[in-house]
């Protein structure tokens, strides 16, 4: 950047300044846009049945890529941490809960870190959804594709073990 001559610094901070000044949290889902409501909120093409929850904003990108899921998302903000003094009342789990109760759906796949934290979070919600009619699942632990014993962790292979799958 020091280097750079002309304009290309200046139009890159005009941009970072734009983006500060015109991104937000969609209102149903927290994911980033420009308007108040994100482009997947508003496509009416997704399953409005399955709903899947994650930590961060950032965390949509990643599972969008893949395209194997087509629902609506839910970003909480955060995880339970009380070492961090981050508890349920600073996430967006309340939103969540209105959104279960009103909007119809009949899954809800949690989609979090299997730390500590992530379990904590995971079972809060889960005990929050009990009363309505849903399916709660959660996203596959264990080992990634490609990976091998010998460099697993012991959380990893238990998680691998617990959910393994009939062939």
């Amino acid at each position: 950047m020091v280097q750079s001559r002309g304009e290309q610094p200046r139009a890159i901070a005009r941009s970072i300044i734009a983006a500060r000044e015109t991104v937000r949290p969609c209102a149903l889902c927290g994911f980033f846009t420009t308007a108040e409501i994100c482009d997947i909120c508003a496509d009416n093409t997704r399953a409005a049945d399955q709903l899947c929850v994650v930590e961060q904003p950032t965390d949509i990108l990643p599972l969008e890529k893949t395209s194997a899921f087509r629902g609506r998302y839910h970003s909480l903000g955060g995880r339970i941490s009380p070492l961090d003094h981050v508890g349920p009342e600073d996430l967006r789990i309340s939103e969540l809960v209105k959104r279960v109760q009103s909007e119809g759906f009949t899954e809800v796949i949690l989609a979090l870190a299997a730390d500590v934290e992530g379990e904590a979070t995971t079972n809060y919600i889960v005990e929050l959804l009990k009363p309505f009619t849903v399916t709660i699942t959660r996203i596959a632990h264990g080992l990634p594709a490609g990976g091998g014993l010998e460099s697993a962790d012991e959380l990893t292979l238990y998680q691998a073990l617990s959910g393994r799958t009939k062939l």
